[in-house]
């Protein structure tokens, strides 16, 4: 901003500076901006200094330009901020580049909202509310800009506006009722200990029925057709958690068996969510249990294809790629990761090619116990925002020379993960790309399928690529070129149907070749005609052809379009001093149910609804020359 560190905008200075450490270290540490929780602490750090920058005289984003010194002073202390320096530039210049539309729009809102103040009063709370619900203005910002004015905000006002708000959406929500509420798993895990997780080596195990419920309420026996909760001792099945669905099975005992739809986990306590299929089931026996290996196999194959995956969007679009969320289900992959614009065709066959390139490498998964900082030593990639404990699972795949990841720095995978994954990369089969979509602001959604589905789909597309060759009569090889040159015919035949339609239409629809015939309005040569079959995009070239037949006059065009009415002016350069394109459209637009309608003095577009009124759209044209 050119401005002087140590003059009067020391304090904006200090404040931008002390701002962009707290949110560099928030970004690396997984906080990622949003409107509540901890994001939205972080989002009014961020505005707050980002504001300080605007007051300096900033009119572009400024804060990502910054964290490069920050790295370079406090990266050797903190490795985190190095590891996330890209990440931290991309989230601090897509927020300063939204903000900055926040910011003048708001601030243009609270000048309105003031004006009539005197020094010292307060603006209503209701008005600074607006400010925060409709327009994204914090209170904290509307606080210090009426700080400086001398003004200040009715908080007791505001918070009470905000406390409707609530009650309004409190009203408006309806749970299902379904689940117990959180705290009794809690108090399960108090007196029965956390449910052993044994799936990571088996899909079938023995364990002891330790408690049932149904809703909220405990069960000692469940009757069949009993919709329940179930909590073991120990089990196979992987309670949801990671992105990676619950797994589903069956629990059997001596009396009977319950269908696993659904496995979910609670303060470490595993709940199956089951119905009771054949006889009863009791709280205290012992039961055999075991997941359903088909689905299980599915869910495996798209998690690790989810490492592969990640790693190969790092390689294809920068290390700025974090993991920003993840669905790990039996039929599909998604994957949530930051990047701020859509992959490009290319971009997305290099990732799957070298996801492909890495499952038929078929080399093992392995999966390691060790210390967090042992693992990152290693270059395990850890998730943003996740905490760890004392120890951590790391699974390795994939080989990659030179990668600088692993014991021997040649590992292509590696990250610290709770779920299940295959045994060998080649398990997973065939990876898919189906594409990439916006999930939020600045996260990308990455969407794919493996194994089976991989294959179906493939083989779905083939059948369609066959049965279009056939329709062309045509080989498959030279699909691809006939549909290129159908499609230039049909754009070649299009072009010349709209050429016609504007010979016709200068013509007036008439036979004779003289066009449609100019009116005599004080002096000034009008031409105004309804024509049907025209876009409204052909107006102006019509109007133009229409100029150079006249010489000197005026000229207004009306398309009916089907529903939707356009209408263009046009006026020669010699009479723009006495009549205007503009005016001509404005006064026809209002007969026609439209609005507005622009341009310049010489071309003038507009559009309206009612096509019925055309007869009253010119004339209120005509009544504009004078």
């Amino acid at each position: 901003t050119s401005s002087d560190p140590d003059g009067p905008g020391k304090t904006h200075h200090r404040v931008i500076a002390d701002h962009l450490r707290s949110t560099s270290f928030l970004i690396a540490d997984g906080v990622m901006p949003s409107n509540d929780g901890r994001g939205y602490v972080l989002r009014r750090i961020m505005r707050r200094a980002m504001r300080h920058a605007h007051l300096l005289g900033s009119q572009d984003p400024v804060m990502h330009r910054l964290v490069p010194a920050l790295v370079q002073q406090m990266g050797a202390a903190y490795p985190e901020l190095s590891q996330a320096q890209a990440l931290i530039e991309e989230t601090l210049f897509q927020e300063e580049t939204r903000f900055k539309q926040t910011l003048d729009r708001g601030l243009k809102l609270l000048d309105d909202e003031v004006a009539g103040l005197g020094e010292g009063a307060a603006l209503p709370g209701e008005a600074a509310f607006k400010l925060y619900d409709t327009y994204g203005f914090p209170l904290d910002l509307t606080q210090d800009a009426l700080r400086e004015k001398g003004l200040s905000v009715d908080t007791d006002g505001f918070d009470a506006a905000m406390a409707e708000q609530k009650a309004k959406a409190r009203a408006a929500w309806s749970g299902s009722g379904e689940a117990a509420d959180a705290s009794i798993w809690f108090d399960i895990a108090d007196q029965h200990g956390t449910t052993d997780f044994l799936g990571y080596d088996t899909e079938t195990a023995e364990g002891q029925i330790i408690t049932m419920l149904k809703g909220s309420e405990t069960m000692d026996r469940a009757e069949t057709g009993a919709e329940i909760q179930v909590v073991l001792n120990q089990s196979p099945f992987y309670a949801e958690s990671g992105g990676q669905v619950g797994d589903t099975g069956e629990i059997r005992t001596e009396t009977g068996a319950a269908t696993v739809t659904d496995t979910k986990k609670v303060a470490g306590v595993f709940i199956h969510i089951a119905t009771v299929n054949e006889g009863h089931i009791e709280t205290g026996q012992g039961a055999q249990l075991n997941v359903d290996h088909t689905r299980r196999s599915a869910i495996r194959a798209n998690h690790s294809a989810t490492h592969l995956l990640h790693e190969a969007l790092r390689r294809a679009l920068g290390d700025h790629v974090a993991q920003r969320g993840s669905l790990n289900a039996a039929d599909r992959l998604r994957f949530d990761f930051s990047h701020s614009k859509a992959m490009s065709e290319e971009e997305l066959r290099q990732v799957e090619a070298e996801v492909n390139e890495f499952i038929r490498q078929n080399t093992r998964v392995e999966t390691r116990i060790m210390t967090p900082d042992d693992a990152r030593a290693l270059g395990a990639q850890a998730l943003f925002g996740e905490k760890y404990g004392d120890e951590v699972r790391v699974v390795s795949m994939g080989e990659l020379a030179g990668s600088g990841k692993g014991n021997d720095g040649n590992t292509y995978s590696l990250e610290l993960c709770g779920g299940t994954h295959v045994r060998q990369t080649g398990d997973i089969g065939a990876f898919v790309a189906l594409g990439d979509s916006a999930s939020s602001s600045g996260v990308r959604r990455f969407e794919a399928l493996t194994g089976q589905a991989a294959l179906d789909h493939m083989t779905q597309q083939s059948e369609q690529l066959v049965a279009i060759a056939c329709e062309m009569k045509a080989p498959v090889s030279e699909v691809g070129s006939r549909v290129k040159a159908l499609l230039d015919e049909r754009k070649a035949l299009a072009n010349e149907v709209a050429q016609l339609r504007r010979e016709l239409a200068m013509l007036g629809g008439a036979s004779q070749g003289q066009g449609p015939a100019a009116k005599d309005i004080n002096g000034v040569s009008f031409i105004a005609q309804v024509l049907a079959g025209v876009s409204g995009k052909d107006l102006p070239a019509l109007i133009d052809e229409h100029k150079n037949r006249v010489e000197s006059g005026a000229i207004m065009l009306i398309a009916d379009t089907g529903g939707k009415v356009a209408v263009a002016a046009g006026v020669t350069n010699d009479l723009t001093d006495r009549v205007s394109a503009v005016d001509l459209v404005k006064a026809a637009v209002v007969e026609l149910g439209g609005k507005g309608g622009g341009g310049r003095p010489d071309m003038a577009q507009g559009g309206g609804s009612d096509a019925s009124k055309a007869d009253a759209a010119i004339a209120a044209a005509e009544a504009q020359i004078t």
